[in-house]
């Protein structure tokens, strides 16, 4: 039997954030990835301010990415652009196409001296106690003293350890394709707030165009469980409906490939037990309100490592908190606030809102680019992180009503 101190199952941004982060403070460390080398991970591409300083913290080279220095927001006949507010993190953002991302993550999980092991699937071990004590994998099994379950949506390793998205939450859907464009090089990523299918149904998500700057942009939509009718919502039926929106001021070609879907999980039963902790979508790390997760994945990667390092007997409860203390309120809202929307009157309501005025629209910014502080005590968090906090107390006091008349789906 093969021992390491920090067998990762996973090698997406939060997993090799967690090899990265352990192996430069000198920990034994092993990656599993089922994918071979350079597999391309269905996603937005988008980066936020947050991912990016995680990205730095990280020592990532940003070269190969697309600078985006901020946000075009559009609901109805409303269009506003807004830059990045800097501040906590930097004034930019960036779109990188993640088959590059995530190579470039995982050589540097390499480079530090993670082994990278691809093209095998591991699950964990658990003992009689409940206690992960490893992985097999194929014929090996690795004796270690955490096991860092990174694997995305829920599936045969959440099972396992009981990680499961909890089925009284909301969760997402979203697909995406690339075209070419002429304005590849725009400096803004654009969503429009105000989606609709190809029946006129408002939906609760929104369409993107994330320039990548190599000729290309990233072309998607997303849509919450909580709507009316989701269970029969043609993904791509809703995506050729924005692309006929889009297609002419973007200039558009063709699709590049064959749009595709993922599930974007919001919640989790468990992140943590003994021997072993979740990080990133595979423990609900996503904001409901946009369907973002890279830059979580990457802070809950490297926070994993850190607290390990520092004390292997305590770290899963001690990531636990630590990540109850940084996510988990802002969350929790957004899983409300994805209820109250799912009502169709209340989404037409919100979406003028959101953009109604150069106040809330800078507050949407925050929302959607991951920046709100949630900190609470007397200016914790500035505007929006106050906003948010009383947003979240009127909400949990209807949450019971809007869960009971929650729209079928």
């Amino acid at each position: 039997m093969d021992t390491c101190d920090v067998v990762v199952i996973g090698a997406g941004p939060a997993g090799a954030a967690a090899a990265i982060e352990a192996a430069r403070a000198g920990a034994s460390v092993t990656v599993f990835e089922k994918a071979p080398h350079g597999r391309d991970k269905v996603c937005g591409d988008g980066l936020t301010p947050r991912a990016i300083r995680a990205l730095l913290d990280l020592g990532i080279d940003l070269a190969p990415s697309h600078r985006i220095d901020g946000l075009r927001m559009i609901a109805g006949r409303t269009t506003r652009e807004l830059d990045w507010p800097g501040g906590r993190f930097p004034a930019y953002g960036g779109v990188w196409p993640r088959r590059r991302l995530d190579a470039a993550l995982i050589d540097a999980a390499s480079e530090a001296g993670a082994k990278v092991v691809f093209e095998t699937e591991a699950r964990p071990v658990i003992d009689g106690t409940g206690r992960v004590t490893g992985v097999v994998a194929g014929e090996r099994t690795i004796e270690a003293g955490l096991v860092v379950a990174a694997t995305g949506a829920p599936g045969k390793v959440a099972r396992m350890l009981g990680a499961e998205r909890d089925p009284d939450e909301p969760f997402g859907l979203a697909i995406r394709t690339y075209a070419e464009t002429p304005r590849h090089g725009d400096r803004l990523i654009e969503a429009c707030l105000s989606l609709r299918d190809g029946e006129g149904t408002a939906v609760p998500g929104y369409g993107w165009m994330f320039p990548a700057g190599d000729g290309t942009v990233n072309i998607g939509v997303g849509a919450l469980s909580t709507m009316k009718g989701f269970r029969k919502l043609n993904l791509n039926a809703l995506l050729d409906t924005y692309r006929a929106q889009v297609a002419e001021p973007w200039q558009l070609g063709p699709y590049l490939e064959r749009p595709r879907a993922w599930r974007l999980p919001m919640s989790a039963q468990r992140r943590h037990g003994p021997g072993w902790v979740a990080v990133g979508d595979a423990a609900g790390l996503v904001n409901p309100m946009n369907g973002e997760g890279i830059d979580y994945g990457l802070e809950s990667g490297m926070l994993a490592a850190r607290l390990f390092v520092e004390d292997p007997a305590t770290a899963p409860e001690r990531y636990d908190r630590a990540v109850g203390e940084r996510f988990d309120a802002f969350l929790a809202t957004g899983r409300r606030f994805s209820f109250l929307i799912g009502h169709p009157l209340i989404l037409r309501a919100g979406l003028r809102m959101a953009v109604g005025t150069q106040l809330a629209a800078d507050i949407t910014l925050e929302v959607m680019g991951n920046l709100v502080d949630t900190t609470p005590g007397p200016g914790g968090g500035g505007l929006s992180g106050r906003v948010l906090r009383v947003a979240d107390r009127v909400l949990a006091l209807a949450d019971p009503v809007l869960r009971r008349t929650r729209a079928a789906g």
